[in-house]
């Protein structure tokens, strides 16, 4: 898996406390970093499209989280927010990075979201996309893989036996943009799941209790941040984008008709144009970035 999936320009970076996380760090050194946060099952592949256009003018950094991709399990079997949370920090000392912009999409939306509230002085910019976190309630549809995870005694057998069928009925139900569910993305997806250690990994952290954020917290939240939706989202509906949108003190929400969970797969070119946008009206990045906003979007702000 290895050599399938972590060609240049993959790294496997040796934190303090002797493990090794699986990064990709592309871009100037010297321009302003964003550090990318994949969500639950996924790996730093999804936001391939995304680091292609971004890395020209930032420094892109991605990472398998722990229990995904070629990281592999934690040693500590800590899959809590706190765990996440601070490979964030681990992986931001080891760059040396002093402030950046933190992006998540699902599960590492609620990390991202997670860090801000407890390390607000080190971001520049938050990026929220179908994130996780927010106290609205899915009706009806959802994912199948994540529902079996979710059982004792069938997800264990299911976390065990992974079949392949399982995996592409998932992704499929996860996006509207049906053109992404190719058989390369379904085999990344497979394969990678059933690198060693990550099938227990995912078992325990589906066991875990998952909490939501408060309106409380959430308002106190004094970062600049982009709040980005698929409109189709079938396992995080777009009432919760409009939660983070209302809650958050400094948020712009961009919605996206006819996309689901995952926009900076089913719409890379339009999302990534969206954020550097947001970016370069922020002053985090270079003035020849400024743009019109892609058509079709519909942009609010509280």
């Amino acid at each position: 898996m290895r050599a399938k999936y972590a060609g240049e320009p993959s790294q496997f970076l040796a934190l303090a406390d002797g493990r090794e996380i699986h990064l990709r760090d592309e871009g100037p050194r010297d321009a302003p970093a964003i550090i990318l946060l994949h969500g639950s099952n996924a790996d730093l592949h999804t936001w391939q499209a995304w680091a292609d256009m971004l890395s020209e003018d930032y420094r892109v950094i991605r990472y398998d989280q722990r229990g995904h991709g070629l990281t592999g399990p934690a040693a500590d079997d800590d899959y809590t927010l706190g765990g996440f949370v601070a490979d964030v920090t681990a992986v931001a000392d080891a760059l040396d990075l002093s402030t950046f912009t933190l992006a998540g999409n699902s599960m590492g939306g609620w990390i991202a979201a997670g860090y801000a509230i407890e390390n607000p002085g080190r971001l520049e910019a938050l990026v929220l996309v179908d994130a996780g976190g927010a106290p609205v309630r899915r009706e009806g549809g959802g994912n199948i893989a994540f529902t079996l995870a979710g059982m004792p005694v069938v997800g264990d057998v299911m976390s065990q036996l992974l079949p392949r069928s399982l995996v592409a009925r998932s992704l499929s139900q996860s996006v509207s943009n049906q053109d992404v569910v190719t058989e390369a993305a379904i085999d990344r997806y497979w394969e990678l799941a059933r690198y060693p250690g990550n099938r227990s990994a995912t078992r325990k952290r589906f066991s875990q209790e998952r909490t939501a954020f408060d309106a409380e917290t959430v308002s106190g939240i004094r970062v600049p941040t982009l709040v980005m939706w698929g409109k189709e989202d079938a396992l995080i509906p777009f009432a919760a984008g409009e939660w983070y949108a209302e809650h958050l003190p400094d948020a712009t929400l961009v919605a996206y008709d006819g996309i689901g969970h995952i926009p900076m797969e089913e719409a890379p070119e339009r999302s990534a144009t969206d954020l550097m946008v947001w970016l370069s009206e922020m002053r985090l990045g270079p003035p020849e970035q400024m743009m019109e906003p892609q058509a079709g979007e519909a942009v609010l702000t509280p």
